[in-house]
């Protein structure tokens, strides 16, 4: 098995005393070679980050305005596929979890099988979850069949995917810098999934049925089924169908590409990976992780966080689209605040770096609030919203990014405390993720609930006064509310950054003592 590299440089030190010892010299070195890993093997494996923020990003901004206005669901049937998918994809994480780790190894590893298989069948459900089908009868079934499946199927490759850390290098550093460039990479995944759904369905967006107060005006019955946009090219329900399947097609070729840019570019290692502990089921699993209290406030933070954050994306397109009416620029304001939040991750290294992780989460999430408070309180002003959607773009970067940084923090107190209790590291990642996305069913269903009973008209030109308020409540006030109790339980929240330090160099100590006596052993072994 491979050893650390603190381990490697001791072991090293001690055979130069040695002249015998050459072989000892030689075999080091050629397991510290074949352990580095190129350029090329970084990004391809970088690469395979892409597609899980790709999708997550069009179907978190477009799903609920899709089904609602080109499907067009009842705003009840629409929060029940909402609700029930992102409550089955939160299931699927520890049960995938729990199935990979008893996985057995294969000619290309244990990891890589799950990612391949996994992805015929992920880019056809998921393009079928933008077709609406010729039928009305089970057309909710439809979506909620494909929808399941392919959370599923994402599932199976992204749980092996971020596992596949653990066995591309036994070295630290070379894993670390391969995780720095996956990081890049998903950055970008969400800003070209924001840009190719939004600017591909944008050149045809679905036109508007005119309200009871409009007929009364006029006979508008020719604007029924067409609306002409800025070219004088009439635009159909047709065409806006035909927009949805063309970005669900390109979205399904890049999902492909990286996949099997993975595979042929990135070797998986069985040596690479470190021994653990016998997997444990799923409710045995949960009281273990949720028995260590800094990992249960920190879920409860980045769950209450979470929640106020995806209602915000789950609902701010319809709210420009239909309170704002900002019907065919919405999706270039999305796409400000997803570059905005890129463009910010480097100033939010920096400051976590400087001032701590726990003040940065407070800081970032708290500097979104007065633009949450000005979107809804401004009158409809393109200009305006455009530099608001910029500057909270800021604070989102902030509150999607950093209390992942944080959950490291948690794995080393929890190993500090219980030295021999090892290997759990994917039962804390799978669970924290098991939370978050189980928070983004909750706000989705309940967001799009409320929609129906405020009275929400598909297609609808202009939508009753209750729904605005509806819209505002979502991605104001509701929020606001959510991010202030989640900040309120990160009060006391108990690693500081003295706590922090501590465990790294405790867990360095013990590091250090399981290399020493692996060196004396493999140094008896040469001799």
């Amino acid at each position: 098995m491979a050893k650390g590299e603190g381990g490697e440089q001791y072991s090293n030190a001690s055979l130069l005393n040695k002249p015998v010892q050459s072989d000892g010299i030689t075999l080091a070195r050629k397991h510290e070679h074949r352990n580095k890993l190129s350029i090329c093997n970084k990004l391809c494996y970088a690469v395979g980050g892409a597609p899980y923020q790709i999708t997550g990003c069009a179907l978190g901004f477009f799903l609920q305005i899709y089904l609602l206005d080109v499907a067009q669901l009842d705003p009840f049937y629409a929060s029940i596929i909402l609700f029930v998918g992102r409550a089955w994809d939160a299931i699927t994480d520890p049960t995938v979890g729990f199935l990979v780790s008893r996985s057995p190894w294969t000619r290309f590893g244990r990891m890589l099988p799950w990612i391949v298989l996994s992805t015929p069948l992920a880019v056809i459900s998921y393009f079928l979850i933008w077709f609406v089908p010729p039928f009305e009868e089970g057309k909710v079934i439809w979506y909620l069949f494909f929808y399941c499946i392919f959370q599923t199927l994402q599932t199976c490759f992204h749980v092996p995917y971020s596992a596949l850390t653990m066995f591309i290098s036994s070295e630290q550093k070379e894993r670390d810098s391969a995780t720095a460039y996956r990081m890049t990479v998903e950055v970008l995944g969400t800003v070209l999934g924001t840009a190719i759904q939004g600017q591909i369905v944008g050149m045809a967006n679905a036109p508007c049925l005119p309200g009871p107060a409009e007929l009364l005006a006029a006979d508008l019955n020719s604007s029924l089924s067409v609306e002409v946009n800025a070219t004088g090219r009439v635009i159909s329900l047709d065409d806006t169908k035909k927009a949805y399947m063309i970005a669900s097609g390109v979205i399904c070729i890049i999902y492909v590409l990286c996949a099997v840019v993975l595979f042929f570019g990135v070797r998986e290692r069985k040596e690479s990976g470190r021994p653990r502990s016998e997997p444990m089921g799923f409710f045995q699993g949960i009281k273990l992780v949720m028995g260590h209290g800094p990992y249960a406030k920190l879920v409860m933070v980045f769950l209450f966080t979470s929640l106020g954050f995806m209602l915000l994306e789950g609902n701010f397109a319809l709210f420009c689209s239909s309170t704002l009416g900002f019907r065919n620029d919405f999706q270039n304001i999305l796409l400000v605040i997803m570059l905005s939040a890129t463009l910010a991750i480097p100033f939010w290294q920096w400051f976590l770096t400087r001032f701590g992780k726990k003040t940065a989460v407070c800081a970032g999430s708290l500097s979104v609030i007065p633009f949450m408070v000005l979107v809804v309180c401004m009158k409809s002003n393109l200009i305006v919203t455009y530099i608001v959607s910029f500057a909270a773009g800021v604070g989102v970067a902030a509150a999607f990014l950093l209390p992942w940084s944080m959950l490291p923090d948690v794995v080393d107190d929890f190993q500090v405390q219980n030295p021999d209790s090892t290997g759990h590291e994917a039962l804390f990642y799978s669970f924290y993720v098991f939370f978050t996305k189980f928070a983004s069913g909750v706000s989705l269903g309940i967001s799009t609930l409320s929609l129906d009973f405020a009275g929400y008209i598909s297609r609808g030109c202009s939508q009753p006064e209750e729904v605005a308020i509806t819209l505002k409540v979502l991605v104001s006030a509701a929020p606001i509310l959510l991010i202030l109790i989640g900040l309120s339980i990160l009060y006391s929240y108990p690693i500081t950054e003295e706590r922090r330090q501590g465990n790294r160099k405790l867990l360095q100590e013990q590091r250090d003592e399981a290399d020493s006596e692996t060196d004396s052993t493999e140094m008896v072994n040469i001799i």
